[in-house]
C-alpha cells in the first residue's frame, strides 16, 4: 500500500493534502524517524514532538522563499524529510550523507547552520531587518526551544526585538525540556503560562465540536477566541512578551495540525514581533522516548521493540570517570562544588545531583553565566568545578579570560566531548580548546592519557589554586586499573612511558595510539621515547630539552588545532631555549571545519589513527632536511 509519504517532494505538495491525509502523513513520518535512529543514533525525542507543528510549518509558509530557522536543529528531521531529503534520510549522521543540524550546504531550505543553542532569535531578527532593508516581503520564522531561552544571547535577541519591532515569527516550542530537564525562573514562567495541558484539550476538544454545528459553529468560535484573548490578559496580566513589545498567542496544542495551522496564520497577518507557545511532548508517538526522554535526547542505536541499545560497551566512559571522582572528591572537601550548562547527563554528573543536590548548580543553556557564576564562588572560598563540552567553553571565551583568569580564580574547567566528537559534525568537534586556553593568563591546561590519570587530575586540578582545564574525549577509557588513594600531579610535570632515541610527545588520548605507533616504528629502525605529556602549559621543560639536542628529531601529538595547540607550546619553548639543528614536526589537525562520522572514521581521515601516523613519521624521516635555515621550521 503506497504511503502518503512517498508523494511529498515539496513542502508544497502538503497543501493538496486533507487534515486526515496530514494525521497519516505524521504517522508515516514518526515511523521513518524512529526506522532510522534506531539504526543510525540520533536525536529522537524532540524531533517525534515536533512532527505536527513542522507540517503546520510548511503548510502555512512558503518555504525556501519564506525563512524558517531552527534553533540548535534538533528538532530539524521532519523539516528535512520535507524539504528533498526523504531519500538520503537513510544516511542520517553517517559519513558522508546527511547531518542531524540545519546546513546550508546541504539545502536552500536550511536558512541557517545552527549546532549550538539560542542562536535563532538573533539570526531571524537579522533576516527581518534586511528583508525589510530589501523591500522584500517574505516571512521569517524562528523556531525555538523553551531551553534555548535560558540562554543569554538568546533574551539579548528578544530584547532587541521587541524593541525594533520588526515583523518576525517566533515559534516557541514548549515540551519542558531540552536535555536535561530545563530549570530557571523562564521554565516555571512557561509551566505558568501553559497550566497543564488539560486546558489545551478542553479548547480543542469545544472548537472539534463546534466545527460540526452548521452556521453556528465558526461564530461561536470567533466569539469564544475573543473571550480566551480577555480571560489570558485577566488571568495573565503583564505577560513578559507583551511587555517586551512582543503578540503572545497560546499556549497551542502542539499536536494538533489544525491548531497549528490556525495560529500561524494568524501570525502571518501581523505587522510586528509575535511569538506563538506550542505544547508538545517529547518522544510522542513512542512510549520508551517519552517516558526517558533524557535517554532519547541523543541516542545510540536500539532495538525499537524494547528502547535497549543494541550495543552496550563494557568499561566506564571518561565521563562516568569524572562523575565517580566528583563525589568521591566532594565527599572530602565540602568546599567543592558542580556546575554544569544544561549537561548534568551528558557530562556525568547526573548521580552527583542526585546525591549531594545541594551542591550541584544546572544554570541552564548559559555557558556566559556559568563561568561568571562559578567565578563568584570561587572568590568567596569554594572550590567550583564548571563541566561543559569543549565545543560550548567557546561560548564564554570572555568570562573565562575577564572574570577567572585576570584575577587568577580557582576554577576547575572540565572539558567533556574534547577532541574529535563523532556523529554531530562540525559545530560539536572539540577540536579547538587547547589553542583558545594555553595562552590564558594563570590558566593550567591538561588531558589524561587514560581514565585512571583522569581522577588524579580532577584531584590535582583542586589543589593547585590556579584556574585549570582538564579535556578528555567521548570515549570509553582504556579498561586501566583505578587507583584507590589520589595524588597530586607537579605541575609541569609529563611522564615517560617509553624510552628512546628521538622524542615522541604525545596529549591526552593521543598516548596510547602514539605508543602503538612507536613500536611499530622500531622495525623500520626509528627509534622514539614516548611522554604523556600530561600539561599543555606549563610544559616540562627538562623533559624536553633532554631529548631537544642537536641532531635529534620532536614530534609532538594532540587531538587538537596544531597551530596554537600543544604542538606550538612547544616549537615556542625551543626558540626561547635557542635549540637549534632538532628535526621537528607537529601531528595534529589543521584549522578546518571537521566533517559528519564516527571518531575513528575523521582519524583515519586525517592520519590520526596508528597507521596514520606510522606513515605521517616514516615519511617525516625519510624526507631529506633543507639546506640551511632552521630545521624547526618543517611540518
Amino acid at each position: 500500500m503506497a504511503r502518503i509519504l512517498d508523494s511529498i517532494r515539496e513542502p508544497a505538495d502538503l497543501r493538496k493534502l486533507t487534515e486526515e491525509e496530514l494525521s497519516i502523513l505524521a504517522m508515516e513520518i514518526r515511523a521513518l524517524i524512529l526506522e532510522t535512529v534506531a539504526k543510525n543514533g540520533g536525536h529522537l525525542g524532540s524531533n517525534l514532538g515536533v512532527v505536527e507543528l513542522t507540517l503546520a510549518l510548511h503548510k502555512v509558509f512558503d518555504s525556501p522563499r519564506d525563512k524558517i530557522v531552527w534553533d540548535v536543529g534538533h528538532q530539524c528531521y521532519t523539516h528535512k524529510i520535507l524539504t528533498g531529503r526523504k531519500d538520503r534520510f537513510g544516511g542520517l549522521r553517517r559519513c558522508g550523507g546527511i547531518l542531524g543540524f540545519p546546513c546550508r550546504e546541504e539545502s536552500e531550505h536550511d536558512a541557517f547552520n545552527t549546532g549550538h543553542a539560542s542562536t535563532a532569535l538573533s539570526a531571524a531578527l537579522g533576516m527581518a531587518v534586511a528583508r525589510d532593508k530589501a523591500g522584500e516581503k517574505h516571512h521569517v520564522i524562528a523556531v525555538v526551544g523553551d531551553g534555548s531561552l535560558t540562554g543569554g544571547v538568546a533574551l539579548e535577541a528578544l530584547n532587541q526585538i521587541g524593541h525594533l519591532r520588526e515583523r518576525l515569527i517566533i515559534v516557541l516550542n514548549f515540551n519542558e525540556m531540552s536535555i536535561s530537564i530545563n530549570v530557571g525562573a523562564w521554565s516555571k514562567y512557561f509551566s505558568y503560562l501553559v497550566s497543564g495541558q488539560r486546558y489545551i484539550q478542553i479548547k480543542d476538544q469545544a472548537k472539534s465540536l463546534l466545527k460540526r454545528v452548521p452556521q453556528l459553529g465558526w461564530p461561536v468560535i470567533k466569539a469564544g477566541r475573543a473571550l480566551e484573548e480577555l480571560v489570558k490578559k485577566t488571568l495573565f496580566p503583564g505577560l513578559v512578551f507583551k511587555e517586551l513589545g512582543i503578540r503572545y498567542i497560546g499556549p497551542v496544542h502542539g499536536h494538533n495540525i489544525q491548531s497549528l495551522v490556525e495560529a500561524f496564520e494568524t501570525a502571518k497577518t501581523y505587522d510586528g514581533p509575535i511569538l506563538i507557545q506550542c505544547v508538545t511532548q517529547k518522544g510522542k508517538g513512542y512510549e520508551p522516548a517519552r517516558t526517558h526522554p533524557e535517554k532519547f535526547h541523543g541516542a545510540g542505536p536500539f532495538q525499537v521493540s524494547t528502547g535497549e541499545p543494541l550495543k552496550r560497551e563494557w568499561g566506564p566512559s571518561f565521563s562516568s570517570v569524572f562523575g565517580a571522582a566528583m563525589i568521591k572528591i566532594a565527599k572530602k572537601d565540602e568546599k567543592v562544588l558542580a556546575i554544569t550548562a544544561a549537561m548534568g547527563e551528558g557530562t556525568g554528573l547526573k548521580e552527583f545531583s542526585e546525591k549531594l543536590p545541594g551542591r550541584f548548580f544546572d544554570v541552564g543553556i548559559a555557558e556566559q553565566h556559568a563561568v561568571t557564576f562559578a567565578s563568584g564562588l570561587a572568590v568567596s572560598g569554594f572550590k567550583p568545578v564548571v563541566a561543559i563540552y569543549s565545543t560550548f567553553l567557546q561560548r564564554a571565551y570572555d568570562q573565562v579570560y575577564h572574570d577567572v583568569c585576570l584575577m587568577d580564580l580557582p576554577v576547575v574547567f572540565v572539558l567533556d566531548r574534547a577532541g574529535i566528537v563523532p556523529d554531530d559534525g562540525p559545530t560539536h568537534q572539540g577540536v579547538n580548546d587547547i589553542a583558545y586556553l594555553r595562552h590564558m593568563p594563570n590558566m593550567i591546561v591538561m588531558a589524561p592519557k587514560d581514565e585512571n590519570e583522569l581522577q588524579h587530575m580532577l584531584w590535582s586540578a583542586l589543589a593547585y589554586g590556579h584556574p585549570v582545564s582538564v579535556r578528555f574525549p567521548k570515549a570509553k577509557g582504556l579498561g586501566v586499573p583505578m587507583d584507590e588513594t589520589l595524588q597530586v600531579l607537579p605541575p609541569g610535570r609529563s611522564e615517560l612511558v617509553k624510552d628512546g632515541r628521538d622524542l615522541l610527545f604525545a596529549f591526552g588520548n593521543m598516548v596510547a595510539p602514539a605508543l602503538e605507533a612507536a613500536r611499530e616504528l622500531e622495525k623500520d629502525d626509528i627509534s622514539l621515547a614516548v611522554v604523556n605529556a600530561r600539561f599543555a602549559k606549563p610544559l616540562d621543560r627538562d623533559m624536553i630539552l633532554r631529548f631537544a639536542q642537536p641532531g635529534g628529531t620532536v614530534i609532538t601529538l594532540e587531538e587538537g588545532i596544531v597551530d596554537g595547540g600543544a604542538g606550538s607550546a612547544v616549537r615556542e619553548l625551543l626558540d626561547k631555549e635557542e635549540r637549534f639543528g632538532i628535526r621537528f614536526k607537529s601531528l595534529g589537525l589543521p584549522i578546518g571545519a571537521y566533517p559528519l562520522g564516527k571518531s575513528d572514521e575523521i582519524r583515519t581521515m586525517v592520519g590520526l589513527d596508528v597507521p596514520g601516523l606510522v606513515r605521517q613519521i616514516k615519511d617525516f624521516y625519510q624526507t631529506p632536511l633543507s639546506c640551511g635555515g632552521d630545521e624547526r621550521t618543517r611540518g
